[in-house]
């Protein structure tokens, strides 16, 4: 059940969008009632998970031959099922502003339908509820098969592995578990996903054969901990082999490593990392912090020199490697002294690519029970601080890759660029690859060898290699 702050916030949230500014929105939504036939608008929030998750959901609500689309800009839709996120507050504020937004919707007719799923309704299904009653059914992060149900339509395991792409489609996202064993302070995702799943190799397989058939050129491995996948049905870790294993499907050219928790980290994955081409020397491993005493209280599980020995050990097997980490500063009694301690840190392991993420205090998590008591302003001075160190780490980085030639893979084409990503960098949160549209030509979803002419701190200029 969720506190009263929470309840509280949600009445305010709700209250202050039931606006002016939402009837606009309905209104221009609004259509008039017809007998066609029924059409679902899905609506994604959140991480990369969610966003599998809804392909899934599409892929299912195809196969019982209800229309589906995502988040369509039309009017042409009379359903909508928002999935959310209930992760930190500004993610649970966006996800319930969205439920609100199509919330009005319904009441003004512009749709017929409103479900909600995902995280946020897992975690407080029976505030939301009560505070928005105009929603008709809230399901949790693992009843699709019930959701599907309101529509009339069976769960088909026969499209298990298939789904409906909703980012470009010669990438896609490819959840190998669900769920998390660890017990991190700070974080409420066990609450909302439960414990970890891991989804079997065949099936992965499978999936991953089916994206390749459909032109999907990289696959970006995502689960809450990569690294315990196969222990629950395999009985071992067994992420080296599942590699191994991917690697052998053809039409699949890069594949990519997100969050893996750095404890006890397995180096055998960055053995076959280094072994296989087609896994790109890449990997996301979140450290959250470096001071002692945060990491002791976030019951991490290591300490700031076990990370050091990780981070040193896994360049040693494989030099080429960039690493991608998150920090999470305004943890609650975290001094300044830990804040030098952790900003010391950066600039010695000078990561690739780095994120900062500020404190947000959860309700049904361990670190629930500290007093919050790092201001907001002070939270984000903290962070703001820590991204200009890696600001101009990451510039320094850039301006060693200047006159030289690397494989990129073009993701879109905006204004007068091309833009595409090297092997280091994952789509939306890392680097990229400027070429100029009006001098050279490129196709969108392909590889092409481009020579780095240029930088700034986070993206590069390059011109193609003829």
């Amino acid at each position: 059940m969720a506190c009263k702050s929470f309840k509280l916030s949600l009445g305010l949230w709700y209250s202050s969008h039931t606006s002016k500014t939402l009837f606009t929105f309905a209104t221009q939504i609004m259509k008039t009632r017809t007998l066609k036939k029924n059409k679902v608008n899905v609506v994604t929030l959140g991480c990369s998970k969610n966003v599998v998750d809804s392909e899934v959901l599409m892929s299912q609500l195809q196969g019982n031959q209800i229309d589906v689309v995502h988040e369509s800009v039309n009017d042409d839709f009379n359903i909508v099922i928002v999935n959310t996120c209930g992760f930190i507050d500004k993610a649970k504020e966006e996800s319930i502003n969205t439920i609100i937004q199509y919330a009005e919707a319904k009441k003004n007719g512009a749709i017929d339908k409103l479900y909600v799923t995902g995280c946020l309704s897992q975690r407080y299904k029976d505030n939301l509820e009560e505070a928005i009653p105009e929603v008709d059914a809230y399901y949790g992060t693992r009843e699709l098969p019930a959701l599907l149900k309101t529509f009339k339509a069976d769960y088909k395991h026969e499209l298990v592995g298939e789904r409906l792409l909703t980012t470009p489609q010669h990438y896609a996202y490819v959840k190998i578990s669900e769920g998390c064993n660890r017990t991190c302070s700070f974080c409420a995702i066990p609450i909302m996903r439960g414990k970890h799943i891991s989804k079997p190799t065949e099936e992965l397989v499978k999936e991953v054969s089916n994206l390749a058939a459909k032109g999907v050129k990289e696959i970006m491995l995502i689960a809450q901990e990569l690294t315990f996948y196969g222990l629950d049905i395999y009985k071992k870790r067994s992420l080296s082999t599942l590699l191994d294993t991917l690697c052998e499907i053809e039409g699949i050219e890069w594949i990519r490593l997100h969050y893996a928790y750095p404890a006890q980290f397995p180096m055998d994955v960055i053995e076959t990392m280094a072994r296989q081409d087609k896994i790109c020397n890449y990997l996301d491993i979140p450290l959250q912090h470096a001071a002692n005493k945060v990491l002791k209280s976030m019951r991490r599980n290591l300490t700031n020199q076990d990370t050091r020995n990780t981070i040193q050990e896994i360049r040693s097997i494989l030099p080429d490697i960039a690493i991608r980490t998150t920090m999470l500063v305004g943890y609650p009694n975290e001094t300044d002294a830990d804040i030098a301690e952790l900003q010391e840190f950066i600039e010695e392991m000078r990561f690739e690519r780095l994120g900062i993420f500020t404190y947000s205090h959860e309700e049904g998590t361990h670190a629930y029970k500290l007093e919050d008591n790092i201001p907001e302003e002070l939270k984000i001075e903290r962070a703001n601080q820590l991204m200009e160190v890696q600001q101009e780490i990451s510039y320094q980085l850039n301006e060693e890759k200047v006159g030289k030639s690397f494989k990129v893979l073009f993701d879109k084409k905006e204004g007068d660029y091309f833009i595409g990503r090297t092997e280091y960098d994952s789509p939306d949160v890392d680097n990229e690859v400027l070429v100029d549209a009006t001098q050279q030509y490129l196709s969108i979803g392909e590889f092409a060898e481009v020579k780095i002419t240029d930088c700034s701190d986070f993206d590069l200029i390059g011109e193609l290699v003829e």
